[in-house]
């Protein structure tokens, strides 16, 4: 049981550092991984980020993790947190 907690929390960490490393690389972010917090709003007053770099955000997760993001499902993008929590999501569902 431990062990499958452990694997689900390495998993999750993974993907987290993965997002922010593309997420920073691709947007040309002054910031490290170590200064995103997951919960941190990427759209409006969080990040500042605007519509474009929304459309950038989506193919960084396609690209990066091969899921496909539903046209106006805008929620998904609220945090890197709820990010991971559809990557992982699709993952488990992809098997």
């Amino acid at each position: 049981m431990a062990e499958n907690i452990q694997q689900t929390i390495d998993k999750r960490s993974a993907v987290i550092k993965k997002f922010k490393e593309e997420l920073i690389r691709r947007l040309n972010l002054p910031y490290t991984p170590d200064d995103l917090h997951e919960d941190v709003s990427l759209l409006g007053s969080g990040l500042g980020l605007d519509s474009l770099d929304a459309l950038e955000i989506v193919l960084c997760i396609e690209s990066s993790f091969g899921i496909k993001i539903p046209d106006q499902n805008t929620s998904i993008l609220r945090s890197i947190n709820t990010i991971v929590d559809y990557v992982l999501q699709e993952q488990a569902k992809k098997g």
